[in-house]
């Protein structure tokens, strides 16, 4: 019996029997999108063969297999499933026998029966089981069905409230949602009717942000429930709204430094609140000072709910001093590997001038420099040196992918923004005005109006956006391909923060790029976010002459205005590091990624005998680079593989077996000359046969194997050889056929 008859025939049965209504059970449950793969591919989706739910939570996984398998056989992949899905229960079946785990008490037992909706809840919850927000629906906002990990958040959350905690905090990577998890919690417990002190009413609950943008992107979110939702103004000082549900405010709104007059927020009774919502909550600042802090303290009978992008680390250990520990993470390799955000690739840049500028007699300076030494971190900040940004904006344009990818440059100040922008348009292939223009607070509202534009996936330009602190948050632009880093970033967070504007997913966005001239890079990576670091070597560059490390004239006078220095030489690129980043998203330098595609290869071959008999046959040929795929191994890195072994002009039969098995490297064309020199093709007698093999032949040493997956009827149209006397010079169709599959096998013998 198959599994899908086995389930029909026995599992549905025994589920309906114990009360089980289709409503209840998802068949196939497919919980992630498969991780992005380069030409608009995906990854394998992880599924469960079901899921029960009941009363608006989720139960239960069951693993199927056929009968006459043993019942445990999917036990494994189910409790791996359970801890992802944050299940209690997992079930693995046969049809005959069945298994029941407990995650939570980590063990388990065979069963009679599958217990029934209301049991399997009440095992499950306890004495929160009678609570009706436990129960209760989200609002459903069409097309936007809430994925596997926001709903455990949601979830997270209502039971830390039913639990009456004061204080909680989320930690979900940039681009997972944080808003439209903000508003299933406020929409149910707005359903609900709960609040602080079991009054017959709706809650009172305040939304807070640092930034308007912010601010205006959830109002966004919470457009379906309008009727609920008020904006905090200052300029509503004296007529304060109290009749709404939801408040959307700014800490600098609410909290105004003009102590003239009482702060916005002491308009509202202390007890007003009955949850407060911190957007962003790492950048109010949870320390005594801290923009939100007085707020919430004012606030303290609120429960208080922290929404954060960053894990814990030592820059923002006031953030989890204030909310305690996270009460669920989802990671930015999780988001990656589930397909929800988007893969990188990192090109780390270094100059002449990444060890930092050294006075050189030649090099003319304007205004007084205050040492003969200045390091690469202060670039900008107490130099600038103008041929520098000139070389940086030609090498941004250089290392594009496309010359029309939304990009976003990181600079080290406004000026900064400024200069980046000017050498940018010297240097653009594209002529229209708003290519690259600068994002800063003192654009005011030309540059809030530019970066609404550039958010607009519909509008082409402004292609570039160059700006400072002000969009490290707050961007939420799907098709960013490019995020350039040119100021040093001090703190871990704020550099998660500025990679966070690349991860959204757009369609035919394979990967973005982050273009690192400051190697912040090392920053991005830590175990237990994104995976262990593996670091490349480190930068040589060539030794300064005598006469550069030895400048003969500085003038020591500090000076109010940074120096600017126009170099004697123009500065040059010294190295370009490529990372590669394969399925477990760390990122790896050129020995590394070779030894991991190395161990893929050897997981699915044992030797080159093996690899032939796979490379000779079309089928098990894409079969195995599916394989391969499937373990993190795109094309593109495949193309990248024969690029560091210096094997463009090979086959990647010869790349793999070089790489794996110390096999002689041929290139394609000495496999065409090796085979023209074997009896299977000097025993060609006939011209159309002979032209025919010259053909494929041909065809294969300029672009390789790929194109016999074609097929032979299309080699044969593309031949615009006679096919009829092609098949008659080869006795018969079968056998033209069996020469072309004999033709392959030949190619990866010789």
């Amino acid at each position: 019996m198959l599994e899908n008859e086995t389930r029909a025939k026995y599992i549905d049965i025994k589920l309906e029997n114990a009360g089980w209504l289709k409503e209840n059970i998802r068949k196939e449950y497919y919980f992630t999108d498969g991780r992005i793969l380069i030409g608009g591919k995906r990854g394998a989706r992880k599924f469960a063969d079901y899921l029960l739910h009941h009363k608006n939570n989720n139960l239960a996984i069951i693993e199927a297999k056929r009968i006459g398998k043993d019942c445990q056989d999917g036990l494994q992949q189910g409790k791996e499933y359970a801890k992802i899905l944050n299940i209690r229960y997992v079930y693995s079946t046969n049809g005959r026998e069945l298994y029941e785990y407990d995650m939570r008490a980590s063990k388990g037992e065979f069963i009679d029966e599958f217990p029934t909706p209301d049991e399997l809840y009440q095992k499950t919850f306890g004495d929160l089981a009678k609570q009706k927000l436990l129960s209760q629906k989200e609002l459903v906002v069409e097309n936007k069905q809430l994925r596997y990990y926001q709903k455990i958040a949601v979830d997270s959350v209502i039971k830390g409230i039913l639990q009456n905690k004061s204080r909680m905090l989320l930690t979900l990577a940039t681009g997972t949602g944080k808003t439209t998890i903000a508003f299933a919690i406020v929409t149910r417990l707005l359903n609900a009717g709960w609040n602080k002190n079991s009054a017959p009413r709706k809650p009172k609950i305040l939304f807070l942000c640092d930034r308007i943008s912010l601010r205006n992107q959830a109002l966004g979110e919470f457009n379906p429930i309008e009727n609920d939702c008020v904006s905090l103004e200052s300029s509503q000082k004296d007529g304060m709204i109290k009749s709404a549900n939801v408040y959307f405010g700014i800490y600098q709104s609410l909290a105004s430094e003009d102590k003239n007059y009482n702060e916005l927020y002491t308009k509202f009774p202390k007890d007003f609140f009955d949850l407060i919502i911190i957007d962003e909550c790492h950048r109010g600042g949870a320390n005594e000072n801290g923009s939100w802090q007085e707020i919430l303290k004012y606030f303290e009978s609120a429960t208080q709910l922290g929404l954060t992008a960053t894990p814990k680390r030592d820059d923002n250990i006031d953030t989890y001093k204030y909310f305690g520990e996270s009460i669920y993470k989802y990671s930015l390799k999780d988001g990656i590997n589930d397909g929800f955000l988007t893969p990188y690739k990192v090109k780390k840049l270094s100059t002449s001038l990444s060890d930092g500028y050294i006075y050189s007699t030649g090099d003319i300076v304007k205004g007084e420099l205050e040492k003969p030494r200045y390091k690469f971190s202060e670039f900008e900040k107490n130099i600038s040196i103008p041929a520098y940004n000139d070389l940086v904006a030609r090498l941004i344009l250089e290392n594009m992918e496309d010359s029309m990818d939304k990009t976003i440059i990181f600079c080290a100040n406004q000026k900064h923004a400024s200069e980046i922008r000017h050498y940018i348009d010297k240097h653009k292939s594209v002529n229209h005005n708003d290519y690259c223009v600068r994002v800063t607070s003192d654009e005011g509202k030309i540059g809030l109006d530019y970066l609404s534009l550039f958010q607009d996936n519909d509008k082409a330009y402004p292609v570039i956006l160059t700006s400072s602190k002000m969009l490290t948050t707050g961007v939420d632009a799907r098709n960013v391909r490019n995020i350039v880093l040119l100021s040093n970033i001090a703190s871990m967070v704020e550099f998660k923060q500025i990679i966070g504007r690349g991860t959204r997913v757009y369609k035919g966005k394979d990967f973005f790029t982050i273009i690192d001239f400051t190697n912040s890079t090392e920053l991005f990576y830590d175990s237990e976010w994104d995976g262990e670091m593996m670091s490349d070597e480190p930068i040589k560059l060539k030794p300064k002459s005598k006469e550069e490390k030895e400048p003969k004239e500085i003038i020591k006078k500090p000076s109010k205005n940074k120096p600017v220095v126009y170099l004697g030489k123009y500065p040059r690129l010294e190295k370009v590091e490529i990372k590669y980043t394969l399925n477990d998203d760390i990122p790896l330098d050129t020995k590394e990624f070779l030894e991991a595609v190395l161990g893929k290869v050897r997981a699915v071959v044992a030797n080159e005998q093996m690899l032939r008999q796979i490379w000779s046959e079309k089928k098990t040929r894409l079969e195995f680079l599916k394989t391969l795929e499937a373990n993190g191994i795109s094309d593109e890195d495949l193309e990248e593989l024969k690029h560091v072994l210096h094997a463009n002009d090979c086959d990647l039969y010869d790349v793999f077996a070089y790489l794996s098995f110390g096999a002689f490297k041929k290139s394609r064309k000495d496999r065409v000359q090796s085979l023209k020199n074997t009896e299977f093709i000097k025993d060609i007698k006939d011209d159309n046969v002979m032209a025919f093999m010259n053909f494929l032949l041909d065809k294969y040493e300029r672009f390789g194997i790929k194109e016999f997956d074609a097929g032979l009827g299309t080699l044969l149209t593309n031949s615009t050889l006679d096919k009829d006397k092609i098949a008659q010079g080869f006795g018969s169709k079968e056998l033209l056929k069996a020469s072309f599959e004999k033709l392959q096998e030949e190619l990866f013998r010789v």
